[in-house]
């Protein structure tokens, strides 16, 4: 499907002046399709300028390399600052727009300053939040600052640093796109349940106020259906022998407010039920076929088509444009601080300064809090970033280093240890001095927090890791009566999992991570509460544990510097052939369960994923919101693959002994990691998203019958082409792919004093007189086996110039789908 073709165009309007119209390549418009149509004033009555501006716009429409934020600052050179802004104003803001808001407000201190940063990790529920809650003195009655549940509950990124003088609070905010993208599948939703006349109104609004990925709650904005109002409506099944603890300082919503707020969604569920209606009625005349009843693909396709037809309707974008403004009226209750806004009156930025720190709590809360008092005037799900300092030291210890303390959203439950970690908390460890995994004692260990472990231990950063559990007051059992039965219960599953690891990732990697191991460990419990209401002996352990985490943490930015490359000697040493190995190895590992996801193969651990969930994946790489979607994470999954490859390959180098000894030597594996770990992050990106940015956005435009089964083929197409498995025949796709993972890893070994070198019999070639004399470590077969492998190579390329059997192209050339896929 060819790409749609953008021109603008000159206007008049009621305003004095010429105006520029144009649809938005990047912006959906109310029926789902990219080109969404914008109109914005030039600011001139002058004819022949309009019409200059008009064509300095169709350059920009016509040329999709520009259509990046991180393009804007070229295209300032070159345009108008009028049309820049008004095509650049409206891309959707990324997550590193909003991080360069932040430290434009507030920057965060570096070692340099003093200060350790502190990055928690870990899944929902095992109390990263409530760690941090105890490590800033905030407490769980009064303040509730951060907000914590067993759901999902932080998916802004709450960064705090701990300082003497006032309180500075910069907030940032999703872009528009982002929240209507939401509020729109929402609606959609809410309209699939809503075909059938028989589902209550109840089942409906639950869909509209809650996101499937359960990130973004439209009903901390717009009030609960069911909220409770009275203190007679408390839960019924509630098995609590004692009375919850005081709520605290909580304001709530007025009874006007809340009756206001209940109106407004009756409101909204009134128009869902009639848009759906008319949908499913229109969907099943035209089909001559009741959807209802139907399963498996035929329903895949019936909800597709209903889809297709509710965005189509002229009430569903008047729907989406009421819900954005109830959204965007509740920003007229921050009475505090200063709110700044863009050039359509959306809100980007945040500030606040007090030396109150009740005052200070109380505004802060209503950009974090997930208290039921509050439905209805949070702002909570368009957050995506807060940045907090002030004396918010912990309560249980005088002394100890100031630190940045970095908390996100929890990773997800899955029952594959194999899943990959998002890049937004990947690409942070480079940046932290201390990588603090939670996971909780009563289950320690499974997959997510595996998932942690594997990704520290593969991109060089294990000397980082500290692990805290929590609920280790909750292990029960008859062998496990006392504090050191209960310690050894996790510390064995620690040691297990290292073990695991081991077998994937290899020995070597886990090397630093078992080194003082009991160290790196501690244990916690009863962090949800206030120390002081905690009975002596477990007051003073958790108090004494505490203590030392944080004296941990806060020494960590006085680690011994890095290794630096030494002129006396060459280490490490690897074989280049190896390289083309590991890449193999991760395409496959990387292709296989997005086979199983997008439906295209079936396998015995990955399963099928839901039309609606690709979509969504393809909605926000398109649009340039995301490059990923819930456990959809293909650029974090290519980037885990090939990591995990390398690291392999890196732990094993051909001369393997430091002259300065073995822990410099596992420093300067460990410096080399992190150097490839970094640039592969943009590697993947690029090939995955950049490259094939148009590829996306066709199989977006894709609609009607049959559509979701072409559009997984396009994607696997996009896949195919930016990671293709390097089999008998290398194309140019796998070729460029082994040739950029080869130029990345040789310039990071290099930089840390390391060569390549061929190995020719039972030597490294050209290998210099000075490295010291070592046993052999390679087996004859095994170098026999690398020249098999390089004549291997050889032979692929050979055959790479043969001749396509279908069209008779060479093959290198042949592209189409009906041959080079086969």
């Amino acid at each position: 499907m060819p790409n749609p073709i953008y021109s603008a165009s000159k206007t008049r309007s009621n305003r004095p002046g010429w105006s520029l119209s144009f649809r938005h390549p990047l912006l959906p418009d109310p029926k789902g399709r990219l080109g969404r149509k914008v109109r914005r004033g030039l600011g001139t009555t002058d004819t022949a300028h309009a019409d200059r501006l008009v064509a300095q716009m169709n350059v920009l429409l016509g040329n999709s390399s520009w259509w990046s934020r991180s393009k804007r600052s070229d295209a300032s050179e070159r345009f108008s600052e009028v049309v820049v802004a008004a095509f650049y104003d409206l891309i959707p803001v990324q997550p590193e727009d909003s991080e360069s808001l932040r430290e434009e407000a507030m920057a965060l201190p570096t070692p340099e300053d003093g200060y350790s940063r502190v990055l928690f990790v870990g899944t929902t529920g095992a109390g990263k939040t409530s760690l941090l809650r105890q490590m800033i003195g905030s407490d769980p009655v009064k303040d509730r600052f951060p907000s914590t549940a067993p759901a999902k509950t932080t998916i802004a990124d709450i960064e705090v640093l701990q300082s003497q003088g006032d309180y500075f609070a910069v907030v940032t905010f999703f872009g528009e796109s982002h929240i209507r993208t939401n509020v729109e599948e929402c609606i959609v939703d809410a309209c699939l349940v809503a075909s059938d006349s028989q589902t209550p109104d109840t089942k409906i609004a639950e869909r509209l106020l809650n996101h499937r990925d359960q990130k973004f709650r439209l009903g901390y904005v717009l009030g609960d259906w069911g909220a409770i109002t009275t203190a007679e409506e408390e839960d019924e099944f509630s098995f609590d022998l004692e009375p919850d603890e005081p709520e605290g300082d909580v304001e709530g919503l007025g009874s006007h407010e809340r009756t206001s707020n209940r109106q407004l969604l009756r409101s909204l569920v009134a128009r869902i039920k009639t848009i759906a209606g008319r949908s499913s009625e229109q969907v099943s005349t035209e089909l001559g076929e009741d959807f209802k009843g139907t399963t498996g693909a035929n329903r895949e396709a019936f909800e597709e088509l209903i889809e297709e037809s509710i965005r189509k309707d002229p009430r569903f974008g008047g729907l989406a444009r009421d819900i954005m403004k109830s959204i965007l009226h509740r920003f007229t209750f921050v009475e505090k601080g200063e709110l700044e806004r863009g050039p359509t009156g959306w809100p980007f930025r945040w500030t606040y300064v007090t030396g109150n720190r009740s005052d200070f709590i109380t505004q802060v809360r209503w950009f974090s809090s997930n208290h039921w008092r509050e439905f209805g005037r949070l702002l909570t799900p368009v957050v995506n970033g807060i940045r907090v300092k002030g004396p918010l030291f912990p309560s249980f210890s005088e002394n100890g280093s100031p630190l940045v303390l970095i908390d996100g959203q929890g990773l997800g439950h899955t029952p594959d240890s194999s899943s990959s970690v998002t890049t937004r908390v990947t690409r942070r460890f480079d940046t932290v001095d201390v990588i603090l995994l939670v996971d909780n004692a009563k289950q320690p260990m499974q997959a997510a927090s595996l998932s942690v472990l594997r990704s520290v231990a593969a991109s060089g950063h294990s000397e980082k890791l500290l692990l805290a559990f929590t609920h280790f007051d909750q292990i029960k059992g008859p062998a496990l009566r006392t504090q050191v039965h209960k310690r050894t219960h996790v510390m064995d599953s620690v040691r297990n999992a290292l073990s695991n690891l081991s077998d994937v990732l290899g020995t070597s990697a886990t090397k630093t991570i078992e080194r003082n191991i009991e160290r790196k460990c501690f244990m916690l419990g009863g962090i949800d509460r206030q120390l002081s209401r905690l009975p002596v002996r477990p007051r003073r352990y958790m108090q004494n544990t505490l203590t030392d985490l944080v004296a941990v943490c806060g020494n960590a930015k006085n680690r011994p510097p890095q290794p630096e490359a030494h002129p006396s000697y060459e280490y490490p040493v690897y074989d280049p052939t190896e390289i083309a190995v590991a890449v193999q190895r991760a395409v496959s590992r990387f292709q296989e369960p997005w086979l199983a996801r997008l439906g295209l193969r079936a396998h015995k651990i990955y399963e099928k994923e839901h039309w609606a969930r690709v979509k969504a994946l393809n909605r926000r790489i398109a649009t340039g919101l995301a490059d990923e979607y819930g456990k959809l994470k293909p650029v974090a999954d290519l980037v885990d693959c090939l990591m995990m490859s390398l690291s392999g390959f890196l732990d094993e180098p051909i001369v393997r002994r430091n002259p300065l000894g073995e822990e410099q030597g596992r420093r300067v594996i460990d410096k080399i990691k992190q150097g490839v770990s970094r640039e592969l992050h943009g590697l993947a990106f690029h090939r995955l998203v950049e490259q094939h940015i148009k590829e996306w956005r066709n199989a977006y435009e894709l609609r009607g019958k049959g559509s979701t089964f072409v559009r997984a083929r396009r994607i696997h197409g996009i896949y195919d082409e930016a990671a293709p498995s390097i089999g008998s025949q290398v194309l140019r796709p796998s070729d460029s792919l082994l040739k950029e993972v080869r130029r990345i890893v040789t310039e990071a070994i290099e930089v840390n004093g390391g060569h390549m070198r061929l190995v020719v019999g039972d030597r490294a070639k050209a290998a210099p007189a000075r490295e010291p004399k070592q046993a052999p470590t390679s087996s004859p077969r095994s170098h026999l086996a690398n020249r098999q492998h390089r004549t291997d190579i050889n032979r692929q390329h050979q055959a790479s110039v043969s001749q396509c059997d279908r069209c008779g192209r060479p093959l290198v050339e042949c592209l189409a789908d009906e041959c080079w896929r086969r």
